[in-house]
């Protein structure tokens, strides 16, 4: 059967257009694939590379600095991301891909840290908790350098002070002071380190626990042409975000420190410290008690077996 002309150029037209769609078709996942940071032979996605990095969280108008170290996977172990607050060492593992996105599961934590290569040598990215009823996502960026204790805050001014106090490491008597008004008492703890620089490190014990491990620098800065130093210390463990700023009273004097500390997204408390080696926190036994006014204790709650609520005295607490 003999087709017209016009048909058989369609016929023609169609098969070509087939054998072209098979062509883009088979090169589609070489397409799809640009741009995706597939691992590298050290079992890490292209980006985040070998080394130790500088890592800052960007909150309240604050920098809050802090180091970690990325390592290969060996011996058939998993590549793994290394945080590092002063001697504490956080290790993570659970590492994912997904297009051009890495998730680092932040340990025991319900919180990541999702970040994307930023050009060589830089991530950039999003620290993640999960936890929370509102989204809580504070912006996160990071590079890979000669990154040490002694440049986790950078400062202007190459001058170093060094302090005898604190080279045999300082205790201070703190005061917080809550945006509300309420304050709590606090020991602080801060010793110099200058084989490494500028490089400080401590932390401040309440009488609810402490602010856990602290790594910082000594710096100068500059406002309105006074130049003043301040000791600054932060830390981040996965779930907590801290940036504690005290500016000495006297630049070389570290007998009175006032400050801001301030944690993740919106907390923000005032801060005093004086240098006191006796300084300690109040004795446990009066942290509670009764009212004024109060001579036995009371209190109501539901009963879960009897229904209704329970408060003493009844029999069964009767004399206990």
């Amino acid at each position: 059967m003999s087709f017209p002309i016009s048909f058989r150029t369609a016929a023609a037209g169609f098969g070509l257009a087939l054998a072209l769609g098979a062509c883009q078709s088979n090169s589609k996942p070489d397409d799809a694939r640009q741009g995706v940071p597939e691992p590298d032979a050290s079992g890490l996605p292209a980006g985040l590379k070998p080394g130790t990095w500088r890592g800052v969280l960007t909150a309240q108008g604050q920098e809050i600095p802090f180091l970690f170290d990325v390592s290969t996977a060996d011996n058939g172990q998993k590549p793994t991301v290394t945080l590092r607050n002063g001697e504490e060492r956080l290790k993570l593992d659970e590492i994912t891909t997904a297009g051009d996105s890495t998730t680092i599961r932040l340990g025991v934590f319900d919180a990541a840290l999702v970040v994307r290569a930023n050009g060589e040598g830089k991530l950039k990215g999003t620290w993640v908790k999960y936890d929370g009823k509102e989204p809580y996502r504070v912006p996160f960026a990071a590079s890979r350098a000669a990154a040490s204790e002694s440049d986790l805050f950078r400062s202007d001014f190459k001058d170093l002070t060094v302090y005898g106090d604190l080279l045999k490491g300082a205790t201070f008597r703190v005061e917080f002071k809550g945006d509300d008004g309420e304050t709590y008492p606090a020991v602080g703890f801060i010793q110099q380190d200058t084989t490494n620089g500028s490089a400080v490190k401590g932390t401040f014990l309440t009488t609810t626990g402490d602010y856990r491990y602290l790594a910082g620098n000594i710096v100068q800065k500059e406002v309105n042409g006074q130049i003043s130093e301040h000791i600054m210390l932060s830390t981040f463990d996965g779930s907590h975000g801290f940036l504690f700023d005290g500016k000495l009273a006297k630049p070389g004097n570290i007998n009175s420190i006032s400050g801001h500390f301030y944690s993740g997204k919106s907390g923000h408390e005032t801060w005093t410290a004086v240098l006191d080696p006796n300084a300690k926190l109040p004795d446990a036994n009066t942290l509670t008690g009764m009212k004024p006014g109060q001579k036995k204790l009371d209190f109501k709650f539901p009963s879960i077996y009897e229904g209704g609520s329970i408060s003493p005295p009844t029999p069964s607490t009767r004399a206990r």
